[in-house]
């Protein structure tokens, strides 16, 4: 029997947004068809965590959170430096997918201006052909991940009968002001804002795909309801704030 197959490190963010009533939506986006991995299936923005991601010039370009804070979240089975490497993993996945990136002016850590957030949008297809990388992206327009507005969701890992297995942290964040997801882009055939109860509803129905660990974190908000409930029960940094 062939030994399973080491996961690899992964991050995943569940974008949300207050919504009428007093409720809230999450983003979520389905990948092509054509892929190999959940081709099809409806997720949140992510991917696997690189190397480069928790590199000395990385880390050098993030606020809001120590490496040593983002280890003791996670676990001491990391180290300080690879735990930073899953917030920062989020942010760049989620810029990557739909545009949106978590930030703040390197200068003063103020919000970043509309016509600096529209260049940025611009400038992810470089990011996406290597012209540039993540680091030096930010540095070029005075900007710094903003890993602070993240919060540590849960923890799952794929079971070990599957070939293709990954050791996923889940992030929580609110949209920041003034920006928009992308509806559409080379990761992703479909986008949409839903209330997790919505998304529930769907997956049973048969209208959306949804993998395991996507309904579990449906479930776990859906119980929530309101926005103020999500912001008090995970101290939810709002967008703005401090």
């Amino acid at each position: 029997m062939p030994l399973p197959s080491v996961p690899r490190k992964a991050s995943t963010l569940v974008l949300v947004r207050p919504a009428q009533a007093g409720g809230f939506e999450i983003f979520m986006t389905r990948r092509p068809q054509e892929m190999r991995f959940l081709g099809g299936f409806f997720v949140f923005p992510g991917g696997a965590v690189k190397g480069a991601d928790a590199s000395p010039a990385m880390l050098e370009m993030c606020r809001g959170l120590s490496p040593r804070e983002a280890r003791t979240r996670l676990g001491d089975d990391l180290s300080a430096e690879d735990a930073m490497g899953h917030w920062v993993a989020a942010i760049r996945e989620l810029y990557e997918e739909v545009g949106v990136l978590l930030c703040v002016t390197r200068e003063n850590g103020a919000a970043v201006a509309p016509r600096t957030w529209e260049r940025v949008v611009a400038r992810r297809t470089a990011l996406l052909g290597r012209e540039v990388s993540f680091p030096d992206l930010l540095a070029s327009e005075g900007l710094c991940c903003d890993v602070g507005k993240l919060v540590y969701f849960y923890h799952r890992t794929t079971p070990e009968r599957y070939a293709m297995r990954f050791d996923t942290r889940f992030f929580l964040a609110a949209l920041p002001e003034g920006q928009t997801p992308l509806e559409v882009s080379e990761e992703v055939t479909e986008s949409l804002w839903i209330t997790p109860v919505e998304g529930l509803q769907r997956a049973e129905r048969g209208r959306m795909a949804i993998i395991p660990p996507t309904l579990a974190t449906l479930r776990t908000l859906a119980e929530l309801g309101t926005w103020d409930a999500l912001c008090r029960d995970f101290a939810l940094p709002l967008p703005g704030n401090a």
